[in-house]
C-alpha cells in the first residue's frame, strides 16, 4: 500500500526490503530517511518509492543480523529487544511507533528501556530470538520473485553470521551488570577488544548476547 502522509517509525518496503522510517527531512527531494532493518544500511527515498507494512503478531524478520519474531503474548526480560505497538508515552518519555528499544530493567506495570523510556506493558510486544513455530517471514516484499542479482542478499537473510564482527566506535551494553552499562570500541588487537572505562574483552565474550549486545549507532531509529 502506497502511503500519502509517511510517519516516523513506520515499517515500509523499499526495493523489496524491510525498511522503517528514522527520519522526514520535507525540504530534500528524497525526503524520507530509512534504515534497511536486517543491516542497518541507511537509504533516501520518496513517498512514491515505498509500500507500508503493518507489523502482525508472529511476524518474523532479520534485525541487525538476527532473525527475531514478534509476540504479543509474551512478557519483556531485562535484554529483549521490543517493539512499540501502542505508544502511549507519559510527559518524561519519548518513546513513539514502531519504536525498538532494549529493556534495561523490569518493573510492575511495565519495563525502562536503554534510552530510559518508561513503557508499560500493553505498549509493546516483544522480538523473541529466532524463528518461532507459527511464524511468518516478512524480511522480502515480493520473496518468489526475487531477481537473480539479489540471490545473495537473500541467502544473507535465511543464512546468517553468527557474530558480528566489532569496530572501533561501536557501542555495547553489558546485560550482566548492575546497573546495565554501555561502553565504546575504543581499540582492538587481535582477539582482544578495548572498550572506555579501561575495559578488556575478547572478542568471543563480547558476542555473548546474554552478556553483552551492540547498541545501533543511528540517531532515534
Amino acid at each position: 500500500m502506497k502511503l500519502i502522509n509517511v510517519r516516523k517509525g513506520q515499517f515500509i518496503y523499499y526495493q523489496n526490503k524491510l525498511h522503517k522510517v528514522y527520519s522526514i527531512k520535507t525540504f530534500f527531494k528524497q525526503s524520507i530517511h530509512l534504515i534497511r532493518l536486517e543491516d542497518f544500511e541507511q537509504q533516501l527515498a520518496t513517498a512514491k518509492d515505498i509500500d507500508y507494512y503493518k507489523p502482525k503478531h508472529l511476524d518474523s524478520f532479520v534485525y541487525n543480523q538476527k532473525r527475531y519474531t514478534l509476540h504479543k503474548d509474551v512478557k519483556a526480560k531485562v535484554g529483549d529487544y521490543i517493539l512499540v505497538i501502542n505508544p502511549k508515552p507519559d510527559s518524561l518519555d519519548h518513546h513513539h511507533l514502531h519504536a525498538i528499544e532494549m529493556v534495561s530493567s523490569i518493573e510492575k506495570n511495565g519495563v525502562i528501556s536503554n534510552k530510559s523510556n518508561g513503557i508499560k506493558h500493553h505498549e509493546y510486544w516483544v522480538m523473541v530470538p529466532g524463528l518461532e513455530d507459527g511464524a511468518i517471514i516478512i524480511d522480502l516484499q515480493h520473496p518468489n520473485v526475487e531477481k537473480a542479482e539479489n540471490q545473495e542478499s537473500l541467502q544473507v537473510v535465511t543464512d546468517l553470521p553468527n557474530t558480528y564482527i566489532p569496530k572501533i566506535g561501536d557501542v555495547y551494553q553489558r546485560n550482566d551488570s548492575d546497573p546495565i552499562m554501555q561502553a565504546m570500541v575504543i581499540s582492538i588487537k587481535g582477539q582482544n577488544v578495548y572498550l572506555g572505562g579501561n575495559l578488556e574483552v575478547e572478542m568471543s565474550i563480547l558476542a555473548d548476547n546474554k552478556k553483552w549486545t551492540y547498541v545501533p549507532n543511528v540517531v532515534d531509529y
